[in-house]
């Protein structure tokens, strides 16, 4: 509900901001860049818009990655983590994640406490301890992909949509192209010229909106997956280490 109220409010803002801009670039000299942009037609807005959106969006990510990584280093907090656990100190390595406040330390803590309540109950055969724990990897880790992931659709979504919807403002300037050229006599230059322009610059915005929606959403997902090899990693080391501990 409230992703989708976030979405709902970052289409309003951003189509209002680029209508807002679109329109201003038609008061400007026709002579400057911003009135030849203006001539390619009210799709401009639209490319606009969806541009605003992927950067708003990229900076939502970083921002939530970036929490996502905790303070600190994450192989210094890794290297830490299993030199405790190595010496049996689990407090202190529940502590540590505390401490570290990343997606990483909210899984591996998961997994301490899991092997603090089996300790508790004198659970002492090794593939229960081992089952136990992965369970509390699993659990963990879907309540913590969710936010990794997060946005990675909708900037997936808007590469695509905005490369058909350029695509849509170069059919129209065509259209308005061959519509001059089609009349009798001499050709509409003016008409001509507009119709060309307008082809152009919904191409070129739309495969500006394209090329950021891609690349940012490929640099995203390779974040993602190298948190979640991070996880998996550790999370083994760790399992494997408390599965053969004999407290």
């Amino acid at each position: 509900m409230k992703q989708g109220f976030f979405t709902a409010i970052l289409i309003v803002v951003t189509y209002a901001v680029s209508l807002g801009f679109y329109v201003w670039m038609g008061t400007t000299p026709p002579e400057s860049m911003f009135h030849a942009v203006w001539k390619g037609g009210p799709i401009v807005s639209v490319l606009m818009a969806l541009i605003l959106m992927v950067i708003a969006y990229i900076v939502e990510r970083i921002v939530a990655l970036n929490k996502a990584s905790g303070k600190g280093s994450i192989t210094e907090f890794v290297q830490s983590l299993k030199q405790d656990v190595d010496s049996g100190s689990i407090d202190q390595a529940i502590s540590r994640c505390d401490d570290h406040q990343s997606s990483l330390s909210a899984v591996l803590r998961a997994v301490l406490d899991r092997y603090k309540m089996l300790a508790a109950h004198n659970v002492t055969d090794r593939e229960k301890r081992i089952s136990e724990m992965q369970k509390a990897v699993e659990e963990a880790t879907v309540m913590e992909m969710p936010l990794l992931e997060k946005n990675l659709v909708a900037i997936s979504t808007i590469a695509s949509i905005s490369t058909m919807v350029g695509l849509l403002g170069t059919t129209l300037g065509m259209i308005r192209a061959f519509a001059a050229m089609a009349t009798s006599g001499a050709p509409d230059a003016v008409q001509l010229s507009l119709g060309i322009s307008e082809a152009l610059f919904n191409t070129a915005l739309g495969i500006l909106g394209g090329i950021m929606g891609i690349v940012t959403y490929n640099v995203f997902t390779s974040r993602v997956d190298h948190f979640s090899y991070q996880i998996d990693e550790a999370a083994f080391y760790i399992i494997q280490t408390l599965g053969s501990s004999k407290s």
